[in-house]
């Protein structure tokens, strides 16, 4: 591996500095790769949320040579990945970074300070080689706004949820919008190519993977190597159902909102990775204004009320939206992405297709592995 590609995200000086100060949120979109630390020798670093994939070979002696480590698990042997927050050395791994406990802002402060960093966050996305993966939700809208002469892409199957909602938005916003209408044989074709790039072929990974590969596919056809996205919004803002009433909720182990929030966040390394490698097996590059630390620590200062109440969600961040989008738009709700696309459901219908019934233990993910 190549001194030039040997970090990825942020200059070594960066991560340097970012390590001696024990910083978790230094001001970055996400960084990984390997540096020279004074005292602790070559180390392989990646951020505290896991934005940038890095991996090293599971039984290497020295993780930090340049053939035993990588961005991609497609260029080692058997690749294990390096935690989010972790260096890896040649003597293990330590975690050095914890997303820190901040406490809550009141109302006024807290929304004065949310709304500065996703005003600067979406502001500063560069609209050279840019394409948005457009839901019609709120999150993907509001960064749209941003770029007016950016293209907006939705993807799925014909009249799924997702592309009437995109369809709705566009209109009312006034921008076009591309379909990419989803075949079976779409599905079949991408699934093995997925699989390789992710290293991982259970369903949920495949099914959330799917829209995005397609969409950023067709994107890359038309041009465009950058790929502008929501992501994050969810975790960070309060836009699940488990996060209402996490004390009522199974899913959580936290029993207060923004403990949920936190658990939330805790998921986004490994759903971060999946999205990363599948975008760049495609030669596409992920945009995501909202995972830049500026916002992560204003949204870790956001109180119960902004986040998630029995008739909200996302409420700091509609409140944002309010002043950038029409109100059909910044008020939506929107089913996830596996669901809204209708890829988990014409993924379980090809499965009982080839034979893999519902009543067969894990019917979907022995029909993903069939195709490898």
């Amino acid at each position: 591996m190549t001194e030039h590609t040997a970090v990825d995200g942020a200059e070594p000086g960066f991560i340097h500095d970012a390590i001696d100060r024990s910083d978790p949120l230094p001001g970055s979109g996400g960084f990984a790769g390997r540096i020279e630390h004074g005292k602790r020798g070559p180390v392989l670093a990646r951020d505290v949320l896991g934005r940038r994939p890095l991996f090293s070979e599971r039984d290497s002696i020295d993780p930090t040579a340049k053939t035993a480590y990588a961005f991609s698990p497609t260029e080692l042997d058997e690749p294990i990945a390096v935690p989010a927050g972790v260096l890896r050395s040649i003597d293990g791994d330590i975690q050095h970074w914890t997303l820190p406990q901040l406490p809550a802002h009141s109302e006024p402060v807290a929304m004065d300070r949310i709304t500065d960093a996703v005003g600067e966050s979406i502001s500063a996305v560069a609209e050279r080689d840019l394409a948005v993966a457009f839901s019609g939700g709120v999150d993907s809208a509001l960064v749209a706004s941003a770029v007016q002469d950016a293209p907006c892409y939705v993807v799925g199957f014909e009249g799924s949820h997702d592309v009437e909602k995109a369809k709705q938005a566009a209109d009312s916003m006034g921008r076009s919008l591309t379909v990419v209408e989803i075949t079976h044989d779409d599905l079949i074709r991408a699934i093995p190519r997925i699989a390789t790039a992710i290293n991982r072929t259970n369903p949920m990974d495949i099914a959330i993977a799917l829209p995005l590969y397609l969409v950023a596919k067709k994107a890359h056809s038309d041009g465009y190597n950058r790929l502008a996205l929501g992501q994050g919004a969810d975790e960070l803002f309060g836009g699940y159902s488990k996060h209402v009433s996490p004390a009522d909720d199974h899913r959580v182990n936290a029993d207060t909102v923004r403990g949920a929030i936190r658990e939330s966040i805790g998921t986004l390394p490994a759903q971060l990775e999946r999205d990363v490698l599948t975008l760049r097996s495609v030669g596409v590059e992920p945009v995501t204004p909202y995972l830049h630390d500026r916002v992560i620590v204003a949204a870790l200062g956001l109180p119960a009320s902004l986040l998630a109440t029995p008739s909200e969600r996302k409420i700091a961040l509609r409140r944002i939206a309010a002043d950038h989008l029409p109100e059909p738009v910044y008020t939506a709700d929107k089913k996830a992405v596996q669901y809204g696309t209708y890829v988990s459901r014409e993924l379980d219908r090809l499965a009982r297709q080839a034979g893999f019934k519902r009543r067969m233990d894990d019917h979907v993910g022995q029909y993903i592995r069939s195709l490898l």
